[in-house]
């Protein structure tokens, strides 16, 4: 499990949809996490419920709670509550501690 950290999503003018880890300012690209699923080899997106916002929610949990089955498990209602909510084509910020508590909420709901 990683320590705190704060996850970033921005819209970069040349390449689009971004998403980095900060963790005591420094900043890493989210790894896609294919390997677990391909949902949008594209890349990741946020603000409504398709592919690219499934992948998204699938690397967060993956990189947050360092336990693919378990991300692979809770990824799909994470999409509909975390990501599909934030709003499409602006910038964002989640922390670690969000990504847990949610996964941990989903969990205790019987996912």
């Amino acid at each position: 499990m990683i320590p705190f950290a704060e996850y970033r999503g921005f819209i970069d003018p040349s390449e689009g949809p971004k998403v980095v880890r900060v963790v005591k300012g420094g900043e890493t690209p989210l790894p896609l996490r294919l390997d677990l699923d391909n949902h949008s080899p594209s890349g990741f997106a946020w603000g409504y419920g398709g592919s690219g916002p499934a992948q998204l929610a699938l690397a967060l949990l993956a990189d947050v709670l360092d336990d693919d089955e378990r991300a692979i498990r809770l990824h799909e209602q994470f999409k509909w509550r975390a990501i599909a909510p934030l709003p499409m084509n602006e910038g964002w910020t989640i922390s670690s501690d969000f990504v847990r508590g949610l996964a941990e909420q989903i969990e205790e709901e019987g996912a």
